[in-house]
């Protein structure tokens, strides 16, 4: 059965709405509860649904905007179940991101960034250029100043470590990308798993994160 995408105003999401976004995430990472799902209707823009007939299989709540005049793609918190489809579910929600980022910012490069969790979080990232952090690799102090915008962004500039790229956590619940699959695990479990090894999970640590959509990929469509 094919996946079906919905996007709508995260302010549009009725209550029954999130129960379901709540169902979903009740076997993943983070454990997103309903009253903490309320409260990101509040904090993001978008939100984006993927079913497979009546079934949730993904969605994730972001905001398109400027920082500092550069566009760019936030992604508040990306949930996908676990099944043999969740690395298409992944592709369905990133492709919509891309496409409304595409609409809303054309002929220009796109940030986009995250909190990630663990490794396989990044293949969010999948396609972009000049990902952040990664291993072996030094951050520019631009490079660094971004991560710092972004963890203002997300509301926890205090608590980073912009050399490593590492937000520490405070005990609460943090937005992420909460994804998981067997597909993807040799890729991204391996080389790119040192980078959380110096995280304290059960805290809620996490990196920030970021890469560049390049237009002419979006013109394309070759991402998502």
């Amino acid at each position: 059965m094919a996946l079906e995408v919905e996007t709508k105003d995260c302010s549009a999401l009725g209550d029954s709405e999130v129960s379901e976004l709540a169902d979903l995430c009740m076997d993943g990472q983070a454990g997103y509860d309903v009253g903490y799902l309320s409260k990101q209707r509040e904090e993001w823009v978008l939100a984006t649904l993927v079913r497979e007939g009546r079934k949730l299989r993904a969605f994730s709540l972001v905001t398109l905007e400027r920082i500092g005049g550069t566009p760019a793609v936030i992604l508040g918190l990306v949930a996908i179940t676990r099944t043999a489809k969740a690395d298409s579910a992944l592709r369905a929600v990133m492709g919509e991101a891309y496409r409304r980022a595409l609409l809303a910012f054309p002929d220009e490069d796109v940030l986009v960034g995250a909190r990630l969790a663990s490794a396989q979080g990044f293949q969010v990232f999948s396609g972009l250029q000049d990902i952040v952090p990664r291993p072996g690799y030094k951050p520019t102090g631009e490079e660094r100043a971004w991560v710092r915008r972004l963890a203002r962004r997300f509301g926890a500039e205090a608590r980073l470590d912009d050399r490593r790229s590492i937000l520490a956590g405070d005990g609460s619940l943090f937005g992420c990308v909460d994804f998981r699959s067997a597909k993807a695990e040799a890729r991204f479990e391996g080389e790119l798993s040192v980078l959380f090894e110096s995280l304290d999970t059960k805290k809620g640590d996490c990196l920030v994160a970021f890469g560049w959509a390049m237009a002419d990929d979006l013109a394309a469509g070759r991402l998502g």
